[in-house]
């Protein structure tokens, strides 16, 4: 499942003074604010812990899936990562999650694309319940954030 919107956001500050280049992208670009969604479930498979506790790999491999259609939309093509400029391991993921990833576009370049990411459980297991029982959480968790860039080919003059 996937899903996107637009929106937009205002320029970025440098050193304690404004950037006026990238305000004025930021401003004018209309990818920016750009929001697209995946959901999956966490497979029992991908448990390596104790307690079914899946890596912190798992999460930036989902932020890669949700980059690629994010390029994709506003690009066209599916771009490359370019790297990450924070990642924050929040909570734990657990097999049978339901995984909820989100990319936004936060600034747009001539080539780069600078993305927000968030990863949050919106369902979790319950085996008190059952050994098959799943909750829909009220308040999902998050369990992970980044910040990272992309890179698109330049457009064609």
């Amino acid at each position: 499942m996937s899903e996107q919107t637009t929106g937009s956001r205002t320029g970025t500050r440098s050193g304690g003074r404004t950037d006026t280049r990238a305000t004025a992208e930021t401003e004018t670009d209309p990818r920016v604010g750009t929001r697209v969604t995946h959901r999956r479930y966490v497979p029992y498979s991908h448990a390596h812990y104790a307690g079914n506790l899946v890596d912190g790999a798992y999460s930036l491999a989902c932020f890669g899936d949700v980059a690629t259609e994010m390029c994709i939309r506003t690009d066209g093509d599916e771009g490359l990562f370019a790297g990450y400029s924070q990642v924050r391991f929040l909570a734990p993921l657990r097999a049978g999650d339901i995984l909820e990833t989100e990319a936004v576009v936060v600034r747009a370049g001539h080539r780069s694309r600078e993305l927000e990411f968030t990863a949050r459980v919106v369902c979790r297991g319950n085996p008190e319940r059952g050994e098959s029982a799943a909750d829909v959480l009220a308040d999902p968790i998050v369990v992970t954030t980044a910040r990272g860039t992309v890179v698109v080919p330049a457009p064609a003059d």
